[in-house]
């Protein structure tokens, strides 16, 4: 029997790149995000690609307006795992508050801003807040595709 090409055997892909802090770098992670879900095979407007989209919108815009520091970036990471169906999105700011899991309030349903965190807890089957090397903490999320 011949041995499997490595094409065939890559299940996981990954995609990490570096923004500025900037309302600018937020919507560019975003839209490079949909992009690469295309790229993998999840097509614009599916469920899982809107999904995905929504998630690392609304955690770019936080590391911009929560966890910027004059003069560094946030950090986007996607990791498709497609035997599993699941896209792991990462996004890692340098502020050097002390790693947290933020609590959203029940009255920001009613607000004209601060849902972002409902929004993913809503469509993310998982969530939450990890440490990272140097300063700054990671907010990941894991969508199910499908």
């Amino acid at each position: 029997m011949p041995a499997p090409r490595a094409q065939e055997a890559v299940t996981v892909s990954v995609f990490a790149q570096r923004f500025s802090a900037t309302r600018r770098g937020a919507r560019l992670a975003r839209r490079l995000a949909t992009h690469r879900m295309h790229l993998w095979g999840v097509p614009y407007g599916s469920p899982g690609s809107d999904t995905v989209t929504l998630v690392v919108a609304e955690l770019a815009a936080n590391a911009f307006l929560h966890g910027r520091v004059p003069g560094r970036d946030f950090e986007l990471r996607l990791r498709y795992d497609r035997v599993v169906g699941t896209v792991r999105v990462e996004v890692s700011d340098t502020h050097p508050g002390r790693p947290e899991l933020p609590d959203p309030l029940p009255e920001a349903a009613y607000a004209e801003d601060g849902r972002g965190l409902l929004l993913v807890q809503a469509v993310a089957a998982r969530w939450g807040v990890a440490a990272r090397t140097g300063p700054g903490k990671t907010v990941w999320a894991e969508c199910v595709l499908g």
